[in-house]
């Protein structure tokens, strides 16, 4: 270990109680999609406090925000999400569904620690800077709504990350790994219908239904799924059918569309496609379409150097130690999922014979303690995320730490059960700890970003950013907000 990376995790160590205070406190906040303001001002705070320039509101979007310290290259960000997800509420530290406050949200996805693990090795990195004298800025980025909303996609159309020479996140999870694979690009779209009401008994004739334009969009595209690329994936939730009334021809229909492909320019062709099947039911009922485009996102370009200096010091440190208490709440919390060895097994199958026995001989626990081997050229995620719209922009890679039982589903009550628990505290310092590393690995040694660089664009292979969101599109919170 350098010198360097021990003045930053004494650091991180030292300032522990704060970070995981923050992080409970935004547990207790949950607040979803660009309204994260209670989130934020805990966040802003902290950075405030350890000596970090704060500008709020950053690239246009009222709940994002920046921390900056020092000067000069390179010049090098960590990103932290603070979003929660609705309907997801639930009482912590027990093993079954059991909400206190019914509807409301809850983090399902551990965004209360990725927050605060990202903002705990900026922390780090600032210690680094001060002891070493060393050129260098590291910023510290508050992206909100990546749930559904994808922040950091209007961050970046704003220009928020220009400048950068690497950026690096992670997320909780249920494996430690470093993440070379990429995600799927989306679209998420408002199609609205208006019709013309009428008495649906007396005189269904003069009655014109958005509904059922609605139903023939939906059954039109259900007709489209065999005729796209077979990594795409389109789904819908209809959020508003006209009303409760049966005996009313309905005047207006909404449904909410999520398109997902492996590139954004295979999800701009689908969202086409969608676009004509959506006007021709509107044609074929008389009524009329709004095509409101609400966000999206571009593929991850994860940086596979960057993603190796993340590796080397996942393994470098090693697994934080559990009590007693820790593992009985694991334990429990993994007897209460259906597929607990999915995850494992994924993962497992990527590697050669002896490499996959070796991880699949963790099966059957109930943490997983261990490392997974570097995989080079990871696996095609069937998610999206907003830290895609940053990787293309500069070198960008994030990993995954335990902080939660293994098997544990994403977006569950089983996560936000977990997520004031030791078992999310120690993961959250590890996982901050990794990063500050990958940081300083960098800032020690200037060829590393120079690698990262290169890889970028082979990656690339000539192609540039081009943000989905179009012109005038703006942020804004969708769906239950109940508090």
């Amino acid at each position: 270990m350098n010198m360097g990376k021990q003045t930053a995790w004494k650091e991180i160590d030292n300032t522990a109680a704060e970070i995981l205070e923050a992080s409970d406190i935004i547990w207790d906040c949950a607040e979803t999609a660009f309204l994260e303001t209670k989130s934020m001002k805990v966040l802003c705070d902290l950075l405030r406090k350890e000596g970090f320039e704060v500008e709020e509101g950053t690239a246009g979007v009222p709940t994002a925000f920046k921390g900056t310290f020092g000067s000069g290259k390179p010049v090098i960000g960590f990103l932290g999400e603070y979003d929660a997800l609705s309907g997801l509420n639930q009482v912590a530290g027990v093993a079954e569904k059991q909400a206190f406050n019914s509807g409301a949200p809850g983090h399902g996805c551990g965004h209360n620690m990725l927050g605060t693990a990202s903002l705990s090795a900026a922390i780090g990195v600032k210690k680094y800077l001060e002891e070493t004298g060393k050129s260098g800025t590291v910023v510290y980025f508050g992206c909100p709504g990546e749930e559904g909303g994808s922040g950091k996609a209007f961050m970046a159309k704003g220009g928020a990350f220009e400048g950068l020479d690497a950026a690096i996140t992670w997320h909780p999870g249920d494996i430690t790994r470093a993440d070379t694979g990429s995600s799927l690009a989306n679209y998420q779209v408002a199609y609205k219908f208006y019709g013309t009401s009428a008495h649906a008994g007396g005189a269904p004739h003069l009655g014109r239904s958005a509904l059922d334009a609605l139903e023939l969009m939906n059954m039109g595209v259900q007709f489209l799924r065999e005729h796209v690329v077979p990594e795409a994936r389109i789904h819908y939730a209809i959020t508003n059918t006209g009303g409760y009334s049966p005996n009313v021809v309905q005047p207006y229909a909404e449904v909410l569309y999520l398109i997902r492909a492996p590139r954004t320019s295979q999800v701009e062709e689908i969202y086409q496609r969608v676009n004509k099947i959506a006007e021709g039911a509107a044609h074929m009922t008389e009524t009329r379409v709004e095509i409101d485009f609400v966000k999206g996102c571009s593929n991850l370009v994860s940086n596979r150097v960057i993603a190796k200096k993340l590796w080397e010091n996942l393994v470098e440190l090693g697994a934080p130690e559990y009590t007693e208490e820790e593992e009985a709440l694991a334990k429990s919390i993994h007897e209460t999922v259906a597929k607990p060895y999915e995850s494992i097994e994924k993962f497992a199958k990527e590697f050669n014979k002896e490499t996959k026995q070796e991880i699949l001989s963790h099966k059957g626990e109930s943490l997983y303690k261990f490392v997974v081997p570097f995989l080079e050229n990871g696996v095609m995620s069937f998610g999206s995320t907003d830290v895609g719209d940053v990787s293309w922009n500069c070198p960008t890679a994030q990993c995954y730490v335990v902080t939660w039982a293994a098997g544990t589903p994403g977006h569950s009550w089983q996560i936000v059960a977990q997520g004031k628990s030791g078992l999310a505290h120690k993961g959250l310092i590890y996982a901050a700890k990794a990063m500050a590393g990958a940081a300083i690995d960098m800032y020690e040694d200037p060829a590393v970003i120079e690698a990262a660089k290169e890889d970028m664009l082979e990656t690339l292979d000539g192609e540039t950013y081009l943000c989905p969101i179009p012109d005038g599109c703006k942020p804004r919170a969708i769906g239950m907000t109940k508090a």
